[in-house]
């Protein structure tokens, strides 16, 4: 069952937090202040299926990888807390900030600051949410070739 919600509920992280990305960016570069406003406002409302998602990838993944050894697992667990870190520290503050900058019309300096560095952390997640994929998926390729499926 864990390795079904495993990588179910990290598919929906990744896709959030691409959609996130690719969201501000289009509006940034082709919306209005309007589409702005209802980016950041989407994106804070959205942060209530990307947080249980990331706890749900966590501790699954916490429990399925508790004992292994190997090389894909170990890079993964030492990535998660940065990703964890990375979240909770940078991406869901600068959201809610943003959202409250955004509702506020205050398209100013620190807004565009706090975009930016939101934008490179959300790029430096799914970079490293995509790194854990890949392992993932390479752990399950090994592990059906040793079970000879």
């Amino acid at each position: 069952m864990l390795r079904t919600i495993h990588p179910l509920a990290g598919g929906v992280a990744f896709l959030t937090i691409l959609i996130f990305w690719t969201s501000t960016v289009y509006s940034e570069l082709f919306g209005t202040y309007a589409t702005v406003v209802t980016v950041k406002s989407m994106i804070l409302n959205g942060l209530f299926v990307l947080i249980p998602a990331m706890a749900i990838v966590g501790a699954t993944g916490m429990s399925i990888g508790r004992r292994r050894k190997d090389d894909p697992a170990i890079a993964k667990k030492k990535r998660m807390p940065f990703i964890a870190a990375n979240g909770l520290l940078v991406l869901v503050p600068a959201a809610i900030y943003l959202s409250t900058k955004a509702n506020a019309d205050a398209f100013d300096t620190s807004f565009y600051t706090v975009q930016v560095i939101e934008l490179i952390a959300g790029a430096t997640n799914l970079t490293l949410m995509g790194l854990n994929i890949r392992d993932g998926r390479a752990i399950n390729a090994r592990r059906r070739m040793a079970a000879g499926k």
